[in-house]
Parts: structure tokens; sequence; C-alpha cells
């Protein structure tokens, strides 16, 4: 679908640390779906049923990701499997005591999550990484700063997004589902809130009903019960770490409520898969003080123009809204 651009940025060419930090980066994998087009992860580290409906297995994180499918992995081991994800092209040269400190565990928790996996030993389980994965190291990055550090940790995560988009089946689906929900409840909260309000700002140019849900406490559910009252099917929740167990609790009681839970994670292992139908990872930066999320808030307007190709009035309302605006004078442009 081509849309106009309209004057406020809406349209598109073509249609432990602090609160809001976390600990190890999550770059992983495909788009967590239950096999029966519910992107339902199982809260273990894999996806119940058959593998998702997208897949990148053609990356080195991609053919990562594949040995933790159908894994019921513990606490530890998700942060062991975040960060091999997340460093793909490196892992394959760490020792257990690098790897280990790149996930902020013990080595012995690295040589138990080899086991787990069906290895003898890390040994093994390094030996196979450099089977699959390139034979080079990633690009040095040691001269850069910590600020260059930072861009170029969002500039691969913006990569591994790519790879993921390479099927865009999952997010078509996500965009049918978010406007075919009249209204349709938008959920973000603490470090997520500033995602869904993004999101949630730009869909009200085109969705006839948006309500966005940014703020928590007792009335949240009441609120997220009123949507499904006035017609709601779906629900689009963005959750990024650290996640508040506020958020985990609403996903819950949206899907009891009925809706569909489409969720932007920064992981397929997040803690909120086990409460989402269709979860769409994009990986967070944990380089700075405060966490980075460029890759969500691209694929949030990803999901913005592919919820735009189902609702034919898109175009109409852009147009008329940008008639409107030159009417008032509302921008200096």
């Amino acid at each position: 679908m081509s849309v106009v651009r309209d004057g406020d940025g809406g349209g598109s060419a073509d249609v432990g640390r602090n609160e809001n930090g976390t600990g190890p980066a999550d770059g992983d994998g495909d788009f967590a779906d239950d096999g029966n087009g519910n992107g339902n992860g199982n809260g273990g580290g894999g996806v119940d049923g058959d593998a998702g409906e997208a897949t990148v297995g053609d990356s080195p994180a991609g053919r990562l990701q594949a040995l933790f499918e159908g894994r019921r992995l513990t606490p530890t081991q998700r942060r062991i499997a975040h960060s091999m994800v997340r460093r793909a092209a490196d892992v394959p040269f760490l020792s257990s005591v690098e790897l280990a400190e790149l996930a902020g565990v013990s080595q012995p928790s690295v040589t138990r999550f080899a086991v787990a996996l069906g290895f003898d030993g890390y040994p093994a389980l390094r030996k196979h990484l450099r089977e699959v994965a390139p034979t080079e190291p990633a690009a040095d990055t040691a001269s850069y700063n910590e600020y260059q550090q930072a861009v170029e940790a969002e500039i691969e995560n913006l990569r591994h997004l790519a790879a993921v988009l390479a099927d865009p089946r999952p997010v078509a689906r996500a965009g049918r589902l978010l406007a075919a929900s009249r209204p349709l409840p938008v959920l973000g909260l603490r470090a997520a809130a500033s995602q869904a309000y993004g999101f949630a700002y730009f869909a009200a140019k085109v969705h006839p009903d948006v309500r966005l849900l940014h703020e928590g406490g007792t009335m949240l559910q009441d609120r997220i019960d009123a949507a499904v009252r006035a017609g709601a099917t779906a629900l689009l929740c963005f959750a990024l770490p650290r996640h508040p167990r506020e958020v985990v609790d609403a996903l819950g009681h949206a899907k009891a409520a009925g809706l569909t839970v489409v969720t932007v994670a920064d992981s397929a292992f997040a803690p909120v898969a086990k409460v989402s139908d269709l979860l769409l990872p994009a990986a967070v930066g944990t380089g700075l003080a405060f966490d980075t999320a460029c890759a969500p808030m691209l694929l949030g307007r990803v999901l913005l123009e592919a919820m735009c190709d189902d609702l034919p009035d898109a175009q109409a309302r852009l147009e008329q809204f940008d008639a409107r605006a030159a009417v008032r004078g509302l921008f200096v442009e």
C-alpha cells in the first residue's frame, strides 16, 4: 500500500542496573508462534509445537536459536541463551569463563547449559557452534569509545531485525489482527511507555479507535475490560526490560478476557512470551546507563505499515489530516 506522508510524520514513503536498564542483552531470534498460528512462547526458551512462522536460519543468531527451540530452560540458562544469540558471531570463540562473564552467571552454569542442550560439555558445544556460525569473529570494536560501541550495537540489532523480517508473514498477520480490532488497546508501561505512546499516536491517524494504556495501577484491568466490552478483539503490547510484573498480569487478564495479544518484546525468551499469542522480538541495546530501543521502535513502525495495509481508508484519513493541518497552519514547514 502506498500511503502519503502526513505533515506530522505519520505516513511513509511506502506503506541489574536502574529501573529502565537490563541485564544480558536479548537479541534472539524468530517470531514466537505456537505452530497453530498463535505466537505463544512457552517461557522456557523454546516455542511450543512446531517452529514459528518466521525463521532466520541463514543468520548466525537464527542457527543458534535453533539449538534452543523446544528446550525447557531455567532462568539462568535463558540468560546464557540471550547472551549467546546477542553475540552470535563471537560466541564460538569464547571460553566457558568468558561466556559466563558475558551472561553474568557462573562457569559451572555454562557447563550445565551445554549438557542441557545435549552436548558432553562446553567444548563440544563450542565445536558445534564453530561449525554452524561464521568462521571469523565479529569485527573488533575495542578501539571505539563507549558511545560508538553503543551505536554499533544498535546497528547490529537493526541488522538482526532486518534478517527476521525477511519473512514478513508474522508482521502481516499482526497487522491484520490490529486493523480488525475496534477499539485497539495499546499497552506499554515504564520503559515501554514511550514505545506504546509513539505507536498509538500515529495509529490514531489511520485507525478509528486507538486506546493508549501507558499508566499502571488498579484501573489497568478495568480499561482492558472496557475495551473488550466495546468490541476489541486484539491488544498490542510493547514490553521492554526490566519487565514489570504488572504487564505480565495485564496480558494474562487480556487473554482470559478473549483478546489476542500481540507483543513487541526485547526477546523471544521475555517473561511476556507465555502470555502472548504472537510475539515479535526486537533487541535492545545495553551499552549505556539506560537501554536503547531503536529496533523495537522500528518494529513498531513496521507494524503500523502492516496495519495500514489492512485499513482500506488509511490513505483517505491521512489526506484528510493533511488538509485540516494546512487549514489550521499546524506545521511551519
